[in-house]
This record gives structure tokens, sequence and C-alpha cells, in this order.
């Protein structure tokens, strides 16, 4: 099954809500990254939040990057989504190994520890809005759900999974975000809570092979739920040489002058993707004289 997010609409619009399917786009993050299974887990809970949280976003321009910085041995992980169903990310360290958790599962919130989570909404404006909470897990869902509540006021239910083969490959990954609109009643407030606090785990419905439409329906039973749209999504990364130069050109000329001193080509890579650019001493002589 290729990766998807459902957009939907429940209780008249009072309530909206997302679902995806990511478990193509996980596995193309732990091969480029070489990740071990807590960090797959960790980065791949994190890009599926940033799917459905880029999905909310009204323009194609318009850019969402989370980023998570924590005392745990992963230091810490970067994601970056649009609307239109792509996402890129990389974690600080990607061999990160430690022993289950209480419940046997990967610990994902030992891997990533204490600290913030940054959200930056690029809308086009002049200012970008930026958004800081302090990680309450770990765990990554909490922790998008608490960043919703406290930093946007929108009520939110999150849960998100990963779950890995024993090759350490993905098996699949997915998850869901369910949002109350200002003006929610109560008693669809109350009953929806209730539901929620029912659900396992992400994964055990992606394991028995439920759909994102399967995991709203399941949600929502016996509630009024009309999927709005169904968007393919993937790993996708735009880096580009032109880009790297625009980079190269940023350090400025005494930056530049420097590596053009030392008569050996520069080997840039990509964090997100890991493609390299190579620059000879000509090319950077060239982008020196730019960034005067």
């Amino acid at each position: 099954m290729s990766d998807y997010i459902v957009r939907a609409f429940a209780e008249g619009g009072m309530v909206r809500a997302f679902a995806a399917t990511t478990g193509d786009l996980v596995e193309e993050a732990r091969r480029i990254h070489s990740t071990s299974p807590i960090v797959t887990a960790a980065l791949g809970r994190l890009m599926t939040a940033g799917l459905m949280m880029g999905a909310m976003m009204k323009d194609k321009q318009d850019l969402l990057t989370i980023k998570i910085d924590g005392d745990g041995p992963m230091r810490g992980m970067l994601v970056t989504a649009n609307n239109a169903g792509e996402v890129k990310g990389y974690p600080y360290e990607p061999a990160v190994i430690l022993p289950a958790n209480q419940l046997g599962k990967l610990d994902v919130a030992g891997a990533v520890g204490k600290g913030t989570m940054t959200v930056i909404s690029d809308l086009g404006l002049k200012e970008p809005y930026v958004g800081q909470v302090e990680l309450v897990s770990g765990e990554i869902a909490e922790d998008i759900a608490y960043y919703y509540a406290s930093s946007e006021q929108v009520p939110s239910g999150v849960g998100l999974g990963v779950l890995m083969n024993q090759d350490n490959t993905v098996r699949c990954a997915g998850g869901f975000i369910v949002q109350l609109m200002p003006g929610c009643p109560e008693e669809v407030i109350t009953a929806l809570e209730d539901r929620l606090k029912t659900v396992g785990s992400v994964t055990s419905f992606l394991k028995e092979g439920k759909t994102p439409e399967d995991i709203l329906a399941w949600i929502f039973e016996g509630r009024e739920l009309k999927l709005t749209d169904k968007l393919p999504c993937r790993f996708h990364c735009d880096c580009s040489r032109e880009r790297v130069e625009r980079a190269l050109i940023s350090l400025g000329s005494k930056e530049l002058k420097s590596m053009v001193e030392e008569k050996k080509p520069a080997e840039l890579h990509c964090q997100f993707c890991g493609k390299s650019y190579l620059f000879s001493p000509e090319e950077l002589t060239a982008l020196e004289r730019e960034a005067h």
C-alpha cells in the first residue's frame, strides 16, 4: 500500500481529523540515515505528525518545520513538511541503542529525553510563526497534542506509531490527529475523549491491515464522519546544487576566501537526503566573488 493521508470532518465541521499510513517513507528515511530501530521509530513518528500538520496548511509554498532538542542520546531531530504530502527529516544521532522500556517496546522517550519542541510555520508572511513547548513525554504523540493545546489552544487527540520487522526494516507506520474546533458541543467532546481513551496503539491498527479510513471510522463509530480528500505522501528532499551555492554565498566572502585558500575541492552533504555536492577551487573562487 502506497503512503497517503486522508482528511475528514465530523459533527458538521465541529471536529476535523487526519489519518495517514507512512510505512514506505519511514523506511526510506531509515535507509538514507541508517537509523537504529529506536531512532527509526522516533523519526518516523515525527515525520508522520509533520505530514498531517503540513496537510492543515492552505498554500503550496507554506512550510512546516518541527525541531526537537532533547538531553537523551538521540539529542534531537528535525522534520520539514508541506501541504502537498512531502516530508523530509533527519536525526541528530542515527545509531542510538537502548534497552526496551517497561512495556517491552522501543524506548523512544528515553532516546529523546527531556527538552523542547519548536514548531515553525512559514506561511509566506514577513516573519514565520514560531511556537515552542517543553516536551511532556518524549513519546512524540503526547508532545504534539500538548503543543496544540498550549500554543494554538486547539484540543487534539494524537496517535503515532512505527512497527519494525525483525531485520530492522519498517513493517508499517502511521497515525491520526483529531482536533476540536471552537464551539464544539460538550457532548461531542466527552464522547470523543472517551473513545480516544480506548484506542490501543496505532501500530495494532496497522498490523491488522486497517487503512487510515478504517482508523477514522473506528474513532468516529456511530457518529457523522465525512472524508474530504486523500493525499499521496512521500519522503522528498528538494535540495539542489543551486540551493547549496546560495548557502555557500550566504557564508560570506571571508569564510569562502578561507576555503579557496586551502586549494582543495569542498564537498557538502545534504543532512536530509545524504546527497553530496562537490565544488572545485575555481567554483569556490567564483562564489567568493559573488559574496562580495
